[in-house]
């Protein structure tokens, strides 16, 4: 128990008076994104989490701003990934699926002609690095310092796709990879950054592999004791990794100009949780879309306010660059807007936001209400005698623990019905849970988002 809750600790850095500054603010703010894999809305406790505390994360959240229905626009890795680092919806930026190595599918990934955040950060002058999970392609045309990044460290792609190897830039530094030890090889890496680019502007995006599958954690985080626990165990090191971040930031006297934002790439697998909403990874409900977001800039953001507008990761692309006073590249066209006002609290407003499986848009949501125009994903009963993970820890090509890995017995949200039909309709404000299907009684409603649905469908396709 004393090893989970001991980041307590660090908050009496944060609160405690300043340190010696070393280093002369850059005229431009730096950016950190940290983005988690598979972190589910409900795993970290500012979300409502009670099995166990987040108190660094959470201290991101009590000093900034977080968003309780912000959303990604595919329930898994690649597309959510390159949207986010493009601000373009997946249709618009062409990859809609994952590359997966161990399954032959090497030939797809970011395109020459996509414009990235690190591309234009670098433009403008800013240090740029990419430390874990990629997911954007994995052969060298795809990889991270071609698409903007000056460095990478880190998988190219999930930690279960085999071969697990390290690559450094654009070469492999080590194979096989002891997983137990990435995320704070991972934060060590970026202090590093950090550290090394303090009298610059710098971008860093820092993705974890965790709490994607295998689970991996070290010792020090590590309760045995309890090995059914192991998720909390994995999150708590991801709490740990933000406190380092966060307190490496104050000591180098970077934090006043330093924006972090703190994400998932989608809902969770097995094991997390959605915080109580429908559904789960590669599903359209809103447990495999809905993701916790954080927000800290003290510069331009109230402390502690809560934002219930529904926004998407298209947005951050052009609000990071208007935060930054970096402009936008004429020739880009972008999915999401800069909610610069409405993460001020001084907007109340914003565009649908869509959601995708592969090739198919799924659903709309603008204000309240979410129309699905597809049926989504039902749940898929499992057979556990017989259920056996082919990408589970095998101590050689794999190594992560073995005890306490996740199986489809620990459904991570509300397990949802097969729908009947593909229109369905929900007050989400009203029902969280996607329960009521309103469609009949607000017809009215259905045609309104089916024409918001045909407009976003013409921009991607004129």
């Amino acid at each position: 128990m004393l090893k989970r809750f001991s980041n307590l600790l660090l908050l009496g850095m944060f609160f405690a008076g300043n340190t010696a500054c070393t280093s002369v603010s850059p005229a431009k703010p730096n950016v950190i994104i940290i983005l988690t894999d598979d972190m589910g809305y409900g795993d970290i406790s500012c979300y409502g989490q009670t099995s166990y505390e987040t108190p660094n994360i959470d201290f991101l959240a009590e000093n900034g701003v977080s968003c309780t229905d912000f959303y990604v626009p595919t329930p898994y890795c690649a597309p959510s990934r390159e949207t986010l680092l493009t601000g373009r919806f997946p249709l618009r930026h062409g990859l809609i699926r994952n590359p997966t190595p161990d399954a032959g599918i090497d030939d797809i990934g970011i395109l020459p002609g996509e414009i990235t955040l690190a591309e234009v950060f670098q433009e403008s002058g800013y240090k740029t690095k990419c430390i874990g999970k990629w997911h954007m392609g994995h052969r060298e045309e795809f990889f991270p310092v071609n698409h903007g990044f000056d460095e990478y460290f880190g998988i190219l792609y999930s930690n279960d796709m085999r071969p697990v190897q390290l690559v450094e830039n654009l070469d492999t530094l080590e194979y096989p990879v002891d997983q137990n030890f990435l995320t704070k090889r991972y934060t060590d890496q970026a202090i590093d950054f950090i550290k090394r680019n303090r009298d610059q502007a710098f971008f860093l995006h820092l993705c974890h592999a965790m709490p994607h599958k295998p689970l991996a954690v070290r010792d020090e985080f590590h309760t045995p004791d309890t090995p059914d626990d192991l998720y909390a165990d994995v999150i708590s090191e991801l709490d740990w990794s933000t406190g380092e971040i966060y307190s490496t930031l104050k000591e180098l006297g970077l934090l006043d100009n330093t924006i972090v934002i703190f994400m998932s790439d989608n809902g969770p697998w097995y094991g997390g949780s959605t915080g109580g909403l429908k559904g789960m990874k590669a599903t359209t409900w809103e447990g495999g879309i809905r993701v916790p977001f954080i927000i800290h800039y003290q510069a331009e953001f109230p402390a502690g306010s809560t934002v219930d507008v529904p926004c998407w990761s298209p947005d951050i692309f052009p609000t990071l660059l208007s935060l930054c006073g970096v402009n936008l590249p004429a020739e880009n066209v972008l999915d999401g807007q800069d909610i610069t006002n409405i993460l001020k609290g001084k907007q109340s407003n914003h565009a649908p936001v869509f959601s995708l499986h592969n090739e198919h848009i799924m659903s709309v949501r603008k204000g309240d209400w979410k129309l699905f125009v597809r049926k989504p994903r039902g749940y898929r009963e499992v057979d556990l005698s017989t259920w056996k993970d082919k990408r589970a820890p095998d101590g050689t090509t794999i190594i992560a623990r073995s005890e306490g890995q996740a199986t489809p017995a620990q459904y991570p949200g509300v397990i949802p019905d097969d729908p009947e039909k593909d229109i369905q309709l929900f007050n989400l404000r009203e029902d969280p849970t996607e329960s009521t299907d309103l469609s009949l009684v607000h017809p009215d409603l259905v045609d309104e988002l089916l024409q918001e649905l045909e407009l976003f469908k013409n921009s991607i396709n004129n």
